[in-house]
């Protein structure tokens, strides 16, 4: 039977780049039946279809890639509209067709610019309601400005908490998102908030690979994302190791210590961003340093912000494996890292609510 991430992958290669401009009209596609009837990941032998159904999907120009394998997967076109900018800067949106009653999702990771695509989502919000649609989801794989959740210093803003209270605002219904970098991210909404888990397919990537359980180890590249490797660790039935580290100013990290034994072992660094890269290059020379044999890196969301791919590709990494909810260049397949999608997982996700099912059952 064909798998999620067997799919997914193909998808993703077969994908063409997109040209990229101000005025966005996404074309009618259609994916193949058999690729999504092998897709029964939750184990069903069948699933309601949406084609005829009153759902209309629409997308940003932060990531058309990722958008049309969502339509795809779920067999409907994307909506009409008009995403751009005006001669003096501002975002411009017209939607081209009618959703007066339709139960509308919106893709729009807040990625790149992130004050300009965050921008471009809270006006299409605002489109949309404006132009009675039933309900708007605000399906936003990579959430902006997640790491600004807290104060670490007096006289600091939580801007995590504002950019909820704007998508609210502007008047999203529900949210989907996919590895949220704190869990409490959703209390910041007073609106329901589905946080994906890209777990799995990460995991079944590196199932495949066939590594010795025994000698293999997950580490968390800090004390916060212990519980994400702890559950990486335990669907690999592999050990555990934490690096501890001090942060002086942002993006910058000290390795002081690691618990657990990485000696002659080969370790994979999950963590849910890669910013820099230069947190996690420090990570895994430490854990080399230890005597691990080889080190590979897993994360959800790829920022890749200054040299990280450069520096990425020219570190004692083995391989990067990361997901699409930031587009990433099609050169970057070339080097040490490995895109896997979500496409599915979102799709699924879409599918889901809008016939009344669990999401849960997508990580069980």
């Amino acid at each position: 039977m064909t798998t999620l991430l067997q799919l997914d992958q193909n998808r993703l290669e077969n994908e063409q780049e997109t040209q990229s401009g101000n005025r966005t009209r996404h074309p009618i596609s259609r994916s193949r039946g058999k690729e999504r009837n092998g897709m029964l990941m939750l184990g069903e032998q069948s699933q309601p279809t949406l084609v005829g159904e009153n759902l209309v999907l629409f997308a940003g120009n932060s990531n058309p890639r990722l958008s049309q394998a969502i339509a795809d997967y779920l067999e409907i076109p994307l909506g009409a509209a008009l995403v751009g900018n005006f001669t003096n800067g501002e975002t411009r949106v017209q939607i081209d067709e009618n959703v007066r009653g339709a139960e509308v999702f919106v893709v729009q990771p807040t990625c790149g610019n992130v004050n300009e695509t965050l921008m471009e989502l809270l006006i299409m919000i605002d489109a949309l309601h404006r132009s009675s649609a039933k309900t708007i989801t605000a399906v936003i794989p990579y959430y902006g400005y997640a790491r600004q959740e807290k104060k670490t210093a007096g006289r600091e803003p939580i801007t995590a908490k504002l950019v909820a209270n704007l998508i609210t605002v502007a008047g999203a219904d529900r949210v989907i998102t996919v590895d949220l970098h704190a869990a409490a991210i959703q209390g910041f909404f007073d609106i329901p908030v589905d946080n994906l888990m890209s777990l799995p397919i990460l995991v079944e990537y590196f199932q495949r690979k066939g590594f010795d359980s025994s000698n293999l180890v997950v580490a968390s590249p800090d004390a916060g994302g212990v519980n994400r490797a702890r559950l990486f660790a335990e669907r690999l039935n592999a050990g555990l190791a934490i690096i501890f580290k001090r942060r002086p100013e942002p993006d910058k990290a000290e390795v002081i210590d690691v618990v657990g034994d990485v000696e002659g072992k080969t370790v994979i660094v999950v963590d849910d961003i890669i910013s820099t890269g230069r947190t996690l290059i420090k990570g895994v020379e430490t854990m080399l340093a230890r005597g691990a044999t080889k080190c590979y890196a897993a994360a959800t969301h790829a920022i890749m912000a200054s040299e990280a791919i450069d520096m990425i590709n020219a570190s004692p990494l083995e391989e990067v494996v990361v997901t699409d909810t930031i587009p990433l260049p099609s050169s970057t397949q070339r080097g040490k890292i490995t895109t896997l999608s979500v496409a599915s997982l979102l799709g699924e996700a879409i599918r889901r609510n809008y016939f009344h099912l669990s999401v849960s059952k997508l990580f069980a």
